[in-house]
């Protein structure tokens, strides 16, 4: 059964509609449940999940991760319950200074304690199933690159565990010239870091959910989810996030897992021109490539008919992958 996603019922004030947030998850035949949870460095991190109701059969396991400035409640949230109604368990965290997790807002300077913090959660999240059970990354914007890192991280005192597929939706495999610092700006941000590593003083032109979003209204929800960071981004943030764009273009071919990316055509936040890198470098013998024409950043900010494009694809990809590993799964079992 094919599923409307949630965002076309949302108007510009509430990702909910005219509903309640439980009336909202009635009607979309998922539970909801939420739980802070403590990272290895003692911060507080809003985690949650959404679970289809007993009479939808479970495929399997699907770990969403936000971009810069987003959360796990906002629009992804109705991306997760979208997902969720076909059948999977879908889980998400707040980041470190974003939503109603612990940290100065929007500040990010070490992405690689973010990632720490994904595998620790997806890791005892997935524990609540079998081990057979078919798991999945969905990333978006900078999560996507939080996702690439998250998959190679292979070794080492906290490794991840093995995932049956990734999708990344307008992955920040590198920031577009369009809207990264004008130069010289751009050469002397290590020295801004080092100097006012937390002000909010890099300029970057434009304003993101304007930049992000094609229709007007969901501009308007965008801005107004009430843990929205809309000030400039922190020095040492946005340094970090540079540099972690050059990491994960250094490692795209030891990519591996199967692969899912798509990217507007049209997008001057994170540049399509990466995403192909990665589709050509990737080591991942199954892997696909959507870029859309004429389509911005935040592909759910598109037109109903678009979003049912995209989506209807991603959802299709994540089923047909989870139906492969539960086959030979069994397979190697005997079963």
């Amino acid at each position: 059964m094919k599923h409307k996603h949630p965002v076309e019922e949302a108007n510009e004030t509430s990702i909910f509609g005219s509903l309640s947030p439980d009336d909202f998850y009635t009607r979309h035949s998922v539970s909801h449940g939420t739980e802070f949870i403590t990272s290895e460095h003692g911060l507080k991190l809003f985690t949650q999940w959404w679970i289809p109701n007993p009479e939808t059969p479970l495929k399997g396991i699907v770990c969403v991760v936000h971009g810069y400035t987003a959360d796990s409640s906002w629009f992804l949230q109705l991306t997760s319950v979208h997902i969720a109604k076909y059948g999977f368990a879908v889980c998400a965290m707040d980041h470190i200074g974003h939503g109603l997790s612990d940290g100065l807002a929007a500040h990010m300077p070490d992405i690689n304690l973010v990632v720490d913090e994904c595998i620790l959660f997806f890791n005892n999240f997935r524990k609540r199933y079998v081990a057979t059970m078919p798991a999945f990354l969905y990333a978006e914007s900078l999560g996507g690159a939080i996702a690439l890192l998250i998959t190679l991280r292979r070794e080492g005192v906290m490794p991840a565990r093995r995932f049956d597929g990734m999708v990344l939706n307008g992955a920040m495999c590198g920031i577009s010239d369009k809207i990264k610092p004008p130069w010289p700006l751009e050469l002397l941000l290590p020295i801004v870091a080092a100097l006012v590593p937390t002000w909010c003083v890099i300029p970057t032109r434009g304003s993101l959910p304007k930049l992000s979003f094609k229709l007007e209204k969901q501009q308007k929800l965008a801005l107004a989810n009430p843990r929205k960071h809309l000030q400039r981004p922190r020095a040492a943030t946005a340094q970090e996030l540079m540099r972690v764009c050059r990491e994960v273009q250094g490692k795209f071919n030891e990519v591996d897992v199967p692969l899912l990316i798509l990217h507007g055509g049209d997008d001057v936040v994170c540049d399509p021109a990466c995403a192909e890198e990665l589709y050509q470098q990737a080591a991942s013998k199954d892997k696909m490539l959507k870029i859309y024409p004429g389509m911005w950043h935040q592909l759910v900010g598109e037109s109903n008919e678009n979003v049912e494009l995209v989506f209807g694809e991603i959802v299709e990809w994540i089923l047909s992958r989870a139906k492969r590993a539960t086959i030979d799964s069994n397979v190697d079992r005997g079963i």
